[in-house]
């Protein structure tokens, strides 16, 4: 149903009486609001949930704000301190949540949460004390992404849904020997730099972890799998990737590596670049994350994996009016019409409960069982569980991280390194 921006803005000051705030002294007619958003050209769901909203909201533009991927949360912090931020933006992950909400820099969007059904993923990350803070429009999970002519060329089985980690380091081993006897410089498996994806598996996976708890022995076999991919050449290692600044992108989509775990946000972009020419036509499916025992794997059990929510949330230091107007869009962008739109360039919405023949119907997307089955079931535990620890233990995580990987430090010597830091220089303030 279409509102105008009219009705709202009366409804708003008929609850809250009149603001002080210039920009509520029109009580009608066209406003514009700002939305954050990052690698715009090969991110399109921005734009969607924009020209989505407009369709139904006429008298309301949003335009876009780019910013660094990388370095999103940094400069989004700087803008909120300078007074320069836009008006809705996105939580990019849940790490600095509490930073933003703490910090008094989200409106409360409690009355939004309120409305919205219970198949929107990730919600439940958003409240402090009973409060909402943001509402999520994506949810995603984090997959093993294969390409199949890549497996069929190194003699190599797909995978069938039940691997463990040791499983998926023996097909990286023998796709990484396959093909290079067939003249193919493809690697088996391609990881990216990241921390999350050696800890974000580790944190879901191991039953008792906790990242608040200060205890990080349950990363050990995580690195110690990425450590023996690295060391036998069957994935490029971290410092190669940093120096050469690789993208995942790059590494799948032009075939330098035949496996690869990353997030569901992947399908749009892969199907966006491959469209483009972007990347290379092939062939390729999902296939559930490897887990840590056979215990919890195969199309028979709940496959366990990870990955935060994206959320929007609403910049208090604009006008009333304009908060009005937000919130009308933060509801758009978790609705039902959002998610088709969503899924019809091949986006997690947060509310995916029925999206899966859009996004699998696209051209270029994979059609096979496993693929489908991946896309609909799993157990997807957060990254970063909402805490005012949680940035400054991340951090320092992110330090073992290289410190592993770059084989600066051994793991058992980082692991014992991080958890003194943890305890001296977080959990003890």
């Amino acid at each position: 149903m279409k509102r105008s921006l009219a009705a709202l803005t009366a409804l708003l000051l008929a609850v809250s009486g009149c603001s002080g705030d210039p920009d509520d002294s029109e009580e009608s007619g066209p406003i514009t609001l700002t939305l954050a958003g990052w690698s715009l050209a090969t991110t399109p769901e921005f734009k969607t949930l924009a020209d989505g909203f407009k369709t139904s909201h006429p008298d309301i533009t949003v335009e876009l704000k780019e910013y660094d991927a990388a370095n999103y949360d940094t400069q989004m912090i700087a803008d909120l301190a300078a007074g320069k931020a836009p008006d809705v933006y996105v939580q990019k992950n849940l790490k600095n949540f509490y930073t933003y909400q703490n910090g008094k820099q989200l409106v409360d969007v409690s009355d939004v949460a309120g409305k919205l059904g219970p198949k929107v993923g990730g919600l439940s990350f958003y409240q402090v004390e009973g409060k909402t803070y943001a509402i999520p429009y994506r949810q995603d999970s984090w997959v093993l992404y294969y390409n199949k002519a890549l497996f069929d060329k190194a003699g190599v089985k797909h995978p069938d849904g039940s691997w463990t980690w040791a499983e998926y380091a023996a097909a990286a081993k023998q796709l990484t020997t396959g093909l290079k006897a067939k003249g193919d410089k493809a690697l088996g498996a391609y990881q990216h730099t990241w921390q999350s994806t050696s800890q974000g598996f580790a944190l879901a996976q191991t039953a008792g972890a906790s990242l608040e708890s200060g205890n990080f022995a349950y990363l050990k076999p995580y690195y110690e799998t990425a450590l023996d991919l690295q060391t036998a050449g069957a994935q490029v290692s971290l410092g190669d990737a940093t120096t050469n600044s690789l993208t995942y992108q790059a590494q799948f989509g032009k075939q330098q590596a035949a496996m690869m775990t990353m997030g569901t946000w992947y399908i749009a972009t892969l199907l966006n670049q491959q469209a483009k020419g972007d990347a290379d036509t092939f062939e390729w499916g999902i296939a559930p994350a490897p887990q840590q025992t056979k215990a919890t794997t195969g199309t028979s059990a709940t496959p366990v994996t990870w990955a935060d929510p994206t959320g929007l949330g609403i910049n208090p230091k604009i006008s009333e009016r304009k908060i009005a107007a937000a919130k009308e869009f933060l509801a758009y962008a978790a609705s039902a019409d959002a998610a088709k739109s969503l899924a019809g360039i091949g986006v997690t919405p947060a509310d995916n409960s029925s999206v899966a023949d859009t996004i699998f119907s696209l051209k270029g997307a994979p059609s096979d069982d496993l693929s489908k089955f991946t896309f609909a079931t799993h157990d997807t535990k957060p990254e970063n569980p909402v805490s005012k620890y949680t940035a400054p233990l991340q951090n320092i995580l992110k330090d073992l991280h290289t410190e592993i990987l770059s084989g600066a430090t051994p793991i058992d010597a980082a692991i014992t390194k991080a958890q003194d830091r943890a305890k001296n220089e977080v959990l003890s303030k």
